[in-house]
């Protein structure tokens, strides 16, 4: 057989594999959200949903909360937090939504919140929760809700200085008590936590170390999972650690992938517009369409199949802070 017929015969062996690498339907679309009006634009803020409206809350300064209605494409103005808090994960609980592991204060020696604060959009007010332990306060964490309880997973002591930690609390809502669990394989601190069938996924961050002038530059690869039903932790093989390493990243869970979206590095000045799945099927990343704007500081959110994501701050560090929304779907959903 001639050469040239077998380069024919592998390539025409080979086209499937090539359809499947670039189907567009298997990277997704991001479509910028043309609202009627926009919300007060800020970073290392918070987004939740509860039913049909979404709340942006926090970020530097006082922030009011920020609420987009899906049915009427608008945003309207909500309470106020008693304080300013920022670098933190949101959770909705029983309709009420729960800050946990939040910052507040100036860069670079913030401090974490001594209480849980709850806002509550039904009646538009924030109250104040149970006390933090002393010794187990921190901000930048990654925060979970699994049953009727909440699980916080490492962040940092001092603000942006060097005390970040690898520490696991659950707080349980019905008997309002913490309970210490087992550290995690390493600390990280500005990243987002998600859960997948039992398991808690801790991916990207890094070390924050003002202290060394290091703030931005000791991201994490590795990928760590808590097992709730174990009580154990393991770390993904090292094929499977962060290819492109940023911290300020969202994290969300749309079917059976994980999606880690935008951040920030001291690779670049701008934020991080890539976006990547981790199917836990297939126990592979692949690479899904970039942000039409690079942002990080920000939280997604899932609704209808579609993953939203708003505000944050366009470049490495605080400025510009955006107020644009985008939207992300699979084509074939």
């Amino acid at each position: 057989m001639k050469l040239q017929q077998i380069i024919i015969i592998c390539c025409l062996f080979l086209q499937p594999e090539l359809t499947f690498s670039q189907d567009s339907s298997l990277q997704g679309k991001w479509e910028t959200i043309n609202t009627v009006n926009t919300p007060e634009a800020r970073h290392e803020n918070s987004f939740v949903r509860v039913k049909h409206k979404f709340y942006l809350l926090g970020g530097r300064g006082i922030k009011p909360v920020s609420i987009y209605n899906t049915r009427t494409n608008t945003w309207s103005k909500g309470a106020k937090p008693p304080i300013e808090i920022h670098h933190f994960q949101a959770v909705m609980y029983k309709g009420n939504v729960y800050v946990f592991g939040a910052m507040t204060g100036k860069y670079p020696y913030e401090t974490p919140l001594s209480n849980i604060l709850i806002y509550n959009p039904k009646n538009n007010i924030w109250t104040e929760g149970v006390e933090i332990p002393k010794e187990r306060r921190r901000g930048s964490a990654g925060v979970v809700i699994q049953k009727n309880k909440a699980y916080i997973v490492s962040g940092i002591v001092d603000g942006h200085n060097s005390k970040h930690v690898p520490w696991l609390d659950v707080y349980d809502f019905k008997t309002e008590q913490w309970t210490v669990l087992k550290d995690a394989p390493r600390s990280r601190d500005h990243f987002h936590a998600a859960i997948i069938k039992g398991e808690i996924y801790a991916a990207g961050g890094r070390n924050s170390s003002y202290a060394t002038k290091q703030t931005f530059h000791l991201t994490i690869p590795e990928v760590d999972v808590y097992n709730i039903k174990t009580g154990n932790w393991y770390t993904l093989p090292l094929k499977n650690n962060i290819k492109t390493q940023r911290a300020g990243a969202s994290c969300v869970v749309l079917g059976g992938d994980l999606i880690f979206i935008g951040g920030e590095s001291f690779l670049q000045k701008h934020a991080h517009s890539e976006v990547d799945a981790y199917n836990i099927k297939n126990k592979a990343w692949r690479k899904l369409t970039n942000l039409n704007r690079g942002r990080h500081g920000s939280q997604a959110i899932v609704y209808k199949n579609s993953i939203y994501i708003v505000a944050g701050s366009g470049n490495r560090g605080g400025k510009p802070e955006l107020d644009s929304m985008e939207k992300f779907t699979f084509l074939d959903h």
